[in-house]
Order: structure tokens, then C-alpha cells, then sequence
């Protein structure tokens, strides 16, 4: 079993915030039981630091929060990121495994 983390990055038409939005979110957490490594949280306004200096903004698609996972495979966590709420606003959900160090 690895960790993986999902980066959620905010589509064109975000959910607007609201107990519905947040009802879908955390039935989703529940579906995923104790796969669940970290609820993680939302994400506010950020900044890219790159060797050329500091500009406002994330870029093309900015993220927007995280969770971590706990799962056999990648192939199991994008199974498990398909139920993702933000989906249905166009959003999308970057997966990747956390590596051991």
C-alpha cells in the first residue's frame, strides 16, 4: 500500500460554496472509508516562485485544495478520484504517489 495525493485544480465554473457542495465532498470522504490518509483542505489565492522571480496566480490550472489516499495501486486511487465532486464543475484531479524517502 502507497499514499497518494490528490491535487485538485478548479475548473472553469468552480462550485459555488454551499451546504450541497459540502454534503457531496463529504459523502465522497465517507465512500472512501479509511483510505482516507488526510482530508487535507481547500486552497486560497497562491503565488509561483520560480528562479526568474515571484508572480501572483497558479498558473493555467491552479489548485484549488488536496487529500491524501491510501491505496494498493495509482490505477486504485484514479479509480477512487473518479467519484471527486469537483469533477462536476470541470474541475480535475491530479494523481500522484507520495514516494518513501
Amino acid at each position: 500500500m502507497a499514499n497518494y495525493l490528490f491535487a485538485f485544480h478548479q475548473g472553469p465554473n468552480p462550485d459555488k460554496p454551499g451546504p450541497e457542495v459540502m454534503e457531496k465532498w463529504m459523502a465522497w470522504f465517507k465512500d472512501m472509508g479509511d483510505a482516507v490518509v488526510n482530508m487535507g483542505a481547500p486552497l486560497g489565492a497562491s503565488k509561483t516562485v520560480a528562479s526568474t522571480g515571484t508572480k501572483d496566480g497558479g498558473g493555467a490550472s491552479p489548485l484549488s485544495g488536496y487529500t491524501v489516499v491510501k491505496t494498493d495501486s495509482i490505477e486504485a486511487a484514479c479509480k477512487m478520484a473518479e467519484g471527486c465532486p469537483g469533477l462536476e464543475s470541470g474541475g480535475s484531479v491530479e494523481v500522484a504517489e507520495c514516494m518513501k524517502m
